[in-house]
């Protein structure tokens, strides 16, 4: 078409002078035959390739967060890229050291075995054992803080952070798993010092068996081979984080490389009441209410059961609220508006948390717990 367009255009200049209008008409076809062959193309190469669009959205992504990071000047691959859109900006997250409680100890060895020889590098240069560790395992129930451990430590540690997914290294095509995963390490190398964090690791570094599909198994094996390997030297800071509530499940070799573990068990008694204390710092509160009687009634729950507790405690207030006002507003209604009454200055503020509140929370947890267990509810 576009050769047809141009023999007669040659034409009429051989054997005349084409007129503004015919040269504009000229112009007009050709540009609109341009667009239309771009956006076929697009069509086309969108239509072999859908993923495309995904890729340069992920491009964009990366290249912001690496912008965020203070990474500038590093070429990557397109894999790099790929792996690069799950960088996490530290200023982002919200979670630091004061936002854990119950796990004074379990803080106190991160802060020694895992941050401190990232920050203080300069101090172990001469020493080939104090270096970071190249794995932590953190392990235990589920609700007990593992992954807040792991937010507070990519935000403290200053490192960079890539939060890895079993779904960022699974692809339909043939050998691009294995690609991506070699991305993964090489990219920790570039930016490094780099931490990996992989939540729920029992899900993507499972136990070894005849059953499991080759594609995962090739991807498993890159997966720990990288991880020993030339690009994980003596010099390099990269660490991998792994948290689980099923260690049992995670493959031997996958342990090995984790020599640095810290289980994160159900919370004592005291450190139920340092959690409560925590949830409830900002709350108002009656003088009445005691937070070790609670504490003491709340065996067996994990950090995260006593949040939800304290949460739906809360709601009371809100419902009481909203009652009293409806209630206000039908006897208003019932009186025809004849009588204004003085509005006052704290009905429109939620009435401090009480011990009530808290202990009508805990019954209606017990119940729901007894329920989801195949218990009988409780007299």
């Amino acid at each position: 078409m576009l050769a047809m367009l141009l023999g007669e255009l040659s034409r009429d200049l051989l054997t005349r002078p084409l007129t503004r209008n015919e040269v504009f008409a000229v112009l007009l076809r050709l540009t609109v035959f341009g667009a239309a062959t771009y956006f076929s193309i697009k069509w086309v190469s969108d239509a072999l390739d859908p993923s495309r669009k995904q890729r340069i959205q992920l491009k964009k992504k990366a290249e912001r967060l690496m912008k965020q990071i203070g990474v500038e000047g590093v070429s990557l691959t397109e894999h790099e890229m790929h792996i690069a859109a799950h960088l996490v900006v530290p200023r982002d997250i919200k979670v630091t050291w004061k936002d854990v409680a119950g796990l004074d100890e379990v803080v106190r060895e991160l802060q020694d075995t895992v941050i401190l020889p990232f920050q203080k590098r300069h101090l172990f240069q001469h020493s080939k054992l104090c270096q970071p560790p190249r794995g932590v395992l953190l392990y235990g129930p589920p609700g007990c803080g593992k992954t807040l451990l792991a937010k507070a430590t990519a935000q403290e540690s200053g490192c960079r952070f890539i939060n890895l997914q079993a779904s960022t290294l699974t692809d339909k095509w043939y050998g691009e798993s294995q690609k991506l995963t070699a991305a993964v390490f090489s990219l920790a190398s570039k930016i490094q010092p780099c931490i990996i964090f992989i939540d729920e690791i029992d899900a993507f570094l499972r136990n070894r068996s005849e059953a499991d599909h080759e594609a995962t198994a090739m991807m498993k094996a890159e997966f720990m081979s990288l991880w020993d390997g030339l690009q994980t030297g003596p010099n390099c800071q990269v660490m991998v984080l792994g948290a689980t509530n099923r260690p049992q499940d995670v493959d031997p070799a996958i342990l090995r490389r984790m020599a640095t573990s810290f289980q994160i068990g159900l919370p004592s008694q005291s450190q139920r009441y340092d959690i409560l204390k925590l949830i409830l710092a900002r709350e108002n509160m009656s003088n009445a209410v005691s937070l070790k009687e609670l504490a003491e009634k709340t065996r067996g729950y994990s950090g995260s059961d006593l949040r939800e507790l304290c949460r739906d405690a809360a709601l009371y207030r809100v419902r009481d609220y909203v009652r009293k006002h409806q209630m206000k507003q039908i006897a208003r209604m019932l009186n025809d508006g004849d009588s204004e009454e003085e509005s006052d200055p704290g009905e429109d503020r939620l009435r401090p948390l009480t011990q009530l509140d808290l202990l009508l929370a805990l019954e209606k947890m017990k119940e729901s717990k007894g329920a989801s267990a195949g218990l009988p509810p409780l007299d």
